[in-house]
């Protein structure tokens, strides 16, 4: 993923840059999805739980309602469910809290920033980009 991505840049730069710091860090997502994939794993907590012991506690049937179609699937198919849950569930809340966000700064100035330009550079672009950036910085 963009763990991956952002290691390839922090090497393409740091051999073209030696003296360059380069540090990099996940940038956290807004937290509404935040929120929502802390929700989606409790709830699929919950729906797990009422799958393996959901025929013992007998909720629908206390509420006088026919259980859905796909609960009682669930309940005759508890392993299988239970996985297919697991893992579907897992997927969207690994999209939910990834931002991809790739950010470049210099010298505590930021020159590159993913989600704004909503793309991530070329690696001549963010060559181009810090070059540029060290033309202009003051001397040390």
């Amino acid at each position: 993923g963009y763990k991956r991505v952002f290691e390839e840049y922090a090497q393409f730069l740091g051999q073209n840059f030696p003296n360059l710091n380069i540090v990099g860090d996940n940038y956290p997502p807004p937290r509404p999805r935040q929120m929502l994939a802390s929700f989606l794993s409790i709830a699929k907590m919950v729906v797990i739980g009422l799958i393996i012991f959901g025929e013992r506690m007998q909720i629908f049937e206390s509420l006088n309602v026919n259980p859905p179609s796909i609960y009682q699937w669930a309940i005759q198919n508890k392993m299988y469910s239970c996985i297919l849950l697991f893992f579907i569930c897992n997927t969207i809340e690994g999209q939910l809290i990834s931002t991809g966000a790739f950010e470049v700064t210099f010298n505590d100035i930021p020159v590159w920033s993913k989600l704004q330009a909503g793309r991530l550079p070329s690696p001549s672009e963010l060559h181009q980009i810090v070059e540029n950036q060290l033309k202009f910085a003051p001397s040390q």
